[in-house]
């Protein structure tokens, strides 16, 4: 009996608020089932995201597929990047990057795979984070020279003790986001804009 391959498609956004439309269509053009495209609404900051873990753990196979729009759908970082993708190929999973087509491995040799992982994706990696140390720094400019102009206040920070408590019951569902809110006294932008700076979001 023959083998039959799947061909699973992986979308993520940041936070919940975020909408994945635009990634999901473009799996759909590619000739994903919709049924077959998992998400996560959640920072990538890590790989502890529900929808990646139970595809990289219950539905991924050798000789299986994974899809992505961009490269940093994996993770935020080149390090973490590099360690996934090298985990996935180890698995004998086989990966297409929609905006990179040089990063795909499909009907590659195992040389060429070598190659992708050890040169390309490497440089690839190393140019999206310096991308995002650039968009950083140009922030930082932007604030020292609207201080030296006298208009820049700063954000007033929310001070609140139990923040990181009620975060983490309403990551792990134990209460709803407007419970979180109720119980922190805050307004749903605040609490969400507190949020991406507790994860660290860009």
């Amino acid at each position: 009996m023959s083998i039959i391959y799947k061909i699973y498609g992986y979308i993520r956004v940041s936070s919940k608020e975020q909408n994945l439309d635009r990634q999901r269509q473009a799996m759909i053009e590619y000739g994903i089932n919709e049924r077959d495209i998992i998400e996560d609404k959640q920072s990538g900051k890590d790989f502890n995201r529900n929808g990646y873990l139970t595809l990289k753990n219950s539905l991924l196979r050798a000789g299986d597929t994974l899809v992505i729009k961009e490269l940093d759908r994996l993770g935020r970082n080149m390090d973490m990047i590099k360690t996934e993708w090298q985990e996935l190929q180890a698995k004998g999973i086989d990966i297409i990057v929609l905006d990179t087509p040089i990063l795909n491995t499909v009907n590659k040799t195992d040389l060429e795979k070598k190659l992708i992982s050890n040169i390309v994706f490497e440089l690839l990696s190393y140019m999206a984070e310096k991308e995002r140390i650039k968009i950083r720094a140009r922030q930082a400019e932007g604030i020292a020279i609207a201080k030296n102009k006298g208009i820049y206040k700063g954000r007033k920070k929310i001070i609140n003790d139990n923040f990181e408590t009620v975060y983490k019951e309403w990551k792990d569902n134990k209460i709803t986001a407007v419970k979180a809110m109720e119980k922190l006294g805050m307004k749903k932008n605040t609490f969400y804009r507190r949020v991406k700076e507790f994860e660290g979001i860009n």
